[in-house]
């Protein structure tokens, strides 16, 4: 889901991708809303506000909502940051590092909110401002990664995008174009995530209350240990062929040997100074 880049990631890794994201940004929003009475996985309903403070001349919350659209704007400049800067050295942890902080940020707004929340207004303030800076790092990587074709924190462009692409699918030449049934199947998905998100929270807050938050922590998780495993899955089975094809040992071989050949009465002997090829005649 993260380790592709750009061009090189399939229809797979971005609804992957998109319907995990999107499920929790969902449940932010709802979550926040049901709290904190405000938005949280988007700005535009933020910038509205922005506007009539600033017609009533109300300069303190102009400040505080400026400050909000700000940190999603900066969660977003510090999630492209991570990939642009970090990804000769590691695909996976350029990628990866923006859902930490995200993870981060989601978890001590739960902390914050189980033990120590009195509901002042300063409180409210302060922990919707994490909560957008979060949400920020969320759509700033989905879209980085994917080329700009997912994003997740919000369904305006999303439901736009989709009546554009079913007035077209009116026509039997675009109902059979692969790659708009693609983009129309990686927007639903996305969509229903979404909304199935909202609902879960919904449903769910009023028994979990600020746990729901550690609940959206463990789907991110799920995001990053997905290609974590996968990666080193594929170093395991790399590390395999090494030893089928030089017959030299490795740690990983050897286990991976033992878990799979165990009816073969046959061992792994120490590697030789001259290194053999198996298929070498000797």
């Amino acid at each position: 889901m993260l380790r592709n880049y750009s061009n090189s990631r399939t229809l797979g890794d971005n609804i992957r991708l998109g319907t995990l994201t999107a499920f929790t940004a969902g449940t932010i929003n709802i979550a926040s809303l049901l709290i904190f009475l405000s938005f949280t996985s988007n700005v535009t309903g933020h910038y509205a506000i922005l506007a009539a403070e600033i017609s009533q001349g109300n300069w303190t919350q102009v400040a505080v909502v400026g400050a909000w659209i700000f940190l999603f704007f900066f969660g977003s400049f510090v999630a492209n940051m991570s990939v642009i800067n970090f990804n000769r050295k590691s695909k996976y942890f350029a990628h990866a590092f923006p859902i930490i902080l995200e993870i981060i940020c989601l978890l001590a707004v739960g902390i914050y909110g189980q033990f120590y929340y009195q509901k002042t207004l300063g409180e409210t303030e302060a922990l919707v401002a994490l909560m957008l800076f979060a949400t920020g790092l969320q759509n700033g990587l989905t879209a980085s990664i994917s080329n700009f074709s997912v994003k997740t924190t919000h369904l305006t462009g999303t439901t736009t995008d989709l009546g554009i692409l079913f007035s077209m699918f009116t026509q039997k030449k675009f109902r059979k174009n692969p790659e708009l049934i693609g983009k129309a199947k990686l927007l639903m998905s996305i969509m229903i995530a979404y909304v199935m998100g909202a609902v879960f929270s919904g449903l769910t807050y009023y028994h979990l209350e600020f746990r729901v938050f550690y609940v959206i922590s463990l789907c991110l998780l799920v995001v990053i240990g997905y290609d974590f495993y996968k990666i080193n899955l594929r170093h395991f089975n790399t590390q395999y062929r090494y030893y089928k094809i030089y017959h030299k040992p490795t740690l990983i071989a050897f286990l991976y040997y033992k878990l799979h050949n165990k009816d073969e009465k046959r061992t792994i002997s120490r590697p030789n100074t001259k290194t053999e090829l198996a298929f070498s005649d000797k």
